[in-house]
């Protein structure tokens, strides 16, 4: 069993398995690095939120958009310059750090906003990692967010 495997594994135990678009604001560049096709699309969070993700904008229901610069696909994180019209810290910058899940279907993965009022792209990056081996604290005292895919 792979390491990787091994700790889906046990990330399912913890989270108590069964079986342990605004336009881009200005921006003038695509994200870099590759997202995995898995975080794309259609999502609904385990408390009812609404996403929406691309490859360069991660939406978060009617009112919420980040605007990605930076995909870090072998790290599971994501960097975002807060759109302008957000009501919460517009134009501010956001790290979003995923993890996958295993044996909790309908959910496939989950994430943490890790930062989501830094003053640069920088801090943002620098903000520590959330702490993927305890899921439902890991998130700044609070749990990741499970994610699974819904019908458009």
């Amino acid at each position: 069993m792979t390491r990787f495997a091994s700790f889906a594994i046990t990330l399912a135990c913890i989270f108590g398995a069964t079986a342990c678009v605004p336009a881009r604001a200005a921006l003038n560049t695509a994200p870099s690095g590759a997202p995995p096709t898995d975080l794309l699309g259609a999502f609904e969070d385990d408390y009812g939120g609404v996403y929406q993700i691309s490859t360069e904008t991660w939406r978060h229901g009617a009112t919420a958009a980040y605007d990605i610069v930076a995909w870090h696909a072998d790290s599971q994180y994501v960097v975002a310059r807060n759109a302008p019209g957000n009501r919460s810290a517009p134009n501010r910058w956001t790290r979003i750090d995923w993890m996958p899940l295993t044996n909790m279907q309908p959910y496939l993965w989950a994430f943490c906003f890790t930062a989501y009022d830094a003053p640069s792209r920088d801090a943002a990056e620098k903000t520590p990692v959330a702490v993927r081996a305890t899921p439902r604290s890991g998130c700044n005292g609070f749990p990741f967010s499970r994610m699974k895919r819904r019908a458009v």
